[in-house]
């Protein structure tokens, strides 16, 4: 009688993966690139990326109070969240603007569509868009790197990909510098090393599958060379390195098939490049990966397996 047979509902096997030890390795592999957002950009990077935490995990706190759900903290997923607004945001942004859209990420994003594992778009890139049409010129003011220690915050210049947009070949930072982060951007996504380590950090510990950001990036390889743009300009300007290694990935917002995936991270390097090169923003890493959530739905349904032994009915 000690071998009961015990009936439950599935899962039946179980990992001890959980989601706080899940989001523990993202913030884990996300803290190279804080360190280096704060070597090139001081202090005042340390400060928009503690406001954006704290802001994430009170507006989390008080929303589970009010709809009175079991409060979620502890799983650590409000912290990453906030760690990305952050990576998405300039260095000289107003942090007021950093809480409100920590409000948006946590508060409308996430909480208004039932919390974790609920919401159809990424969190905070659905905040740097919402940012971004509602105080364009803030998110667009980027300060030089280093600038802070010479007594010059305001020290302002231009992205790789702005600059290039402009025609001005000859300001284009070198290859080194853009791989080290030296260069206009965001808070994270400036330096391509951090990044890597980040995310072969998450591979080997099998956080995240590689398709994804393989593809992703690939697909954006081949788009640059067929239009004949600079591919390792490409890969390290903008945000691409930070979206398909840290957004494009989240399991929420991500198809869960290795079909929906190869589809999904194709779509976001296509539309990616299109935006680049055709828009009006020299960035579209934000909205390809924002677009190609709302349309993981319909991607699972065209890449859903077929049952073994299912025979195909003719009609």
């Amino acid at each position: 009688m000690e071998n009961k047979l015990i009936v439950s509902a599935s899962p039946h096997l179980r990992s001890g993966a959980t989601t706080q030890k899940i989001m523990l390795d993202v913030i884990i592999a996300l803290v190279p690139a804080a360190v280096a957002s704060v070597i090139l950009f001081g202090p005042r990077a340390l400060l928009l990326i503690a406001v954006c935490i704290a802001c994430c995990v009170l507006c989390e706190y008080i929303c589970r109070r009010v709809m009175k759900r079991d409060n979620t903290i502890m799983d650590l997923s409000a912290v990453v969240t906030g760690l990305l607004l952050a990576f998405n945001l300039p260095v000289s942004i107003n942090p007021l603007i950093a809480a409100f859209g920590s409000v948006v990420a946590i508060v409308v994003v996430k909480q208004m569509f039932g919390g974790i594992g609920q919401n159809f778009v990424n969190p905070a890139l659905t905040a740097r868009v919402i940012l971004m049409t509602s105080f364009p010129s803030k998110m667009t003011t980027w300060t030089a790197p280093f600038a802070y220690l010479h007594g010059a915050d305001a020290t302002t210049t231009a992205t790789p990909l702005a600059l290039s947009a402009q025609g001005a070949a000859d300001s284009l930072p070198s290859y080194l510098e853009m791989f080290l982060g030296v260069r206009g951007g965001c808070l994270g996504e400036t330096c391509g090393l951090a990044l890597l380590l980040g995310g072969v950090y998450l591979i080997a510990r099998r956080v995240i599958s590689p398709v994804i950001p393989v593809c992703y990036l690939g697909t954006a390889a081949v788009m640059s060379l067929l239009l004949g743009r600079d591919v390792l300009f490409d890969l390290m300007a903008g945000g691409l390195l930070l979206g398909a290694i840290f957004m494009a990935t989240d399991y929420t917002t991500s198809p869960i098939t290795r079909k929906g995936k190869v589809i999904y991270a194709v779509g976001c390097g296509v539309l990616t490049m299109l935006i680049r090169v055709f828009g009006s923003l020299p960035e579209g890493v934000s909205f390809s990966i924002v677009i190609l959530n709302i349309l993981v739905p319909l991607i699972e349904r065209i890449s859903r397996p077929k049952p073994f032994g299912k025979e195909t009915v003719k009609q």
